[in-house]
């Protein structure tokens, strides 16, 4: 009896903090978001093309031009109807419609002429298919952990965009909020993937300190180098979201530096904590100096691999900028 007491009594507690973190956020969201671009009268719907009016291929097989389709609109306040869109040849915007392909569309009014053009291919259905399978796996295969990981993947996501960006939009610094969602990510991750041991203070304060640790060297280097935090690509429209906003767009630079570092810190203190945690479990004994010296062996083996891995996300998000 009081062990189910005591499990509602928690459970209430639990509740109680999660309807007020709600509250909270649903507040602090209030804020007003600078409009980059003016979107009167377009919007973006979602529809299925019908058939191929006119084609754009060539008889050597290339295409040039527009294709010009009917489709079926399926949102927006002419959902249902059947119009013709054009569907320029581009790589970034526009594709190769095919019958029965679902395309979004932008639908453009200016005055009484209304345009309607085939923006890219909906993606929407395989997007929301994959993540469902991927967190279906993570809580199949990694069983209570692994539901706990799925909840702490959304508790992550909720933080960057419900925490983060409201913060540095109502003008605390990008570093400061990265440092403040980086310190609730870790802490709410490991606790609520370890529970309450003494495993997971270790690792979180390990990993609260390799957070400051990369903030403080993200700063001297960037003093080192003459980094102003406004050598980034795509930094014109950075500045016109600056010069309409609170954000301090300099300082979103070492904001990502310290999100990069999360994951890693993060991944080589829960290591060393685990791998620590299991050597005193199996042999009680143990002085805490051998323990400590057994803790800086295994970091110095993760470093080595971490430091590869870092290395290889790099060059892949470099290729992948190539590509795109």
């Amino acid at each position: 009896m009081k062990s189910y007491i005591s499990k509602m009594i928690r459970l209430g507690i639990i509740l109680s903090i999660v309807l007020g973190a709600g509250y909270f956020l649903y507040v602090f969201n209030q804020v007003d978001k600078p409009q980059l671009v003016n979107t009167e009268g377009r919007t973006f719907e979602r529809a299925s093309v019908v058939e191929i009016i006119q084609d754009n291929v060539q008889e050597n097989g290339s295409r040039i031009g527009d294709q010009v389709v009917s489709v079926r609109l399926s949102s927006g306040t002419h959902a249902g109807e059947i119009i013709t869109a054009n569907c320029p040849n581009g790589m970034l915007f526009g594709t190769v419609c095919r019958p029965g392909m679902d395309v979004i569309i932008i639908s453009s009014r200016v005055g009484a002429l209304h345009i309607f053009t085939v923006y890219n291919i909906d993606r929407s259905w395989p997007i929301a298919l994959y993540i469902g399978i991927f967190l279906i796996l993570l809580c199949l295969i990694g069983g209570k952990k692994g539901i706990k990981s799925a909840i702490a993947l959304v508790f992550t996501f909720i933080c960057f965009i419900l925490l983060f960006f409201p913060m540095i939009m109502k003008g605390i610094g990008p570093g400061i909020a990265a440092v403040i969602t980086s310190s609730l990510i870790l802490t709410a991750t490991i606790y609520l993937i370890n529970g309450w041991t003494r495993k997971s203070c270790a690792a979180v304060l390990s990993s609260f300190g390799g957070i400051l640790t990369a903030a403080v060297a993200a700063v001297i280097f960037g003093y080192g180098a003459s980094l102003s935090g406004y050598n980034v690509s795509n930094i014109e429209a950075l500045i016109f979201v600056g010069q309409n906003s609170s954000i301090a767009v300099g300082q979103i630079l070492f904001a990502g530096i310290l999100f990069a570092s999360l994951g890693a810190v993060m991944d080589i203190a829960m290591d060393v904590s685990s791998a620590i945690e299991e050597l005193r479990k199996h042999t009680p004994n143990l002085p805490p100096s051998v323990l400590f010296a057994a803790g800086m062996s295994v970091g110095r083996d993760v470093m080595g691999t971490m430091a590869t891995t870092l290395i290889l996300a790099f060059f892949g998000g470099g290729f992948g900028h190539m590509g795109a």
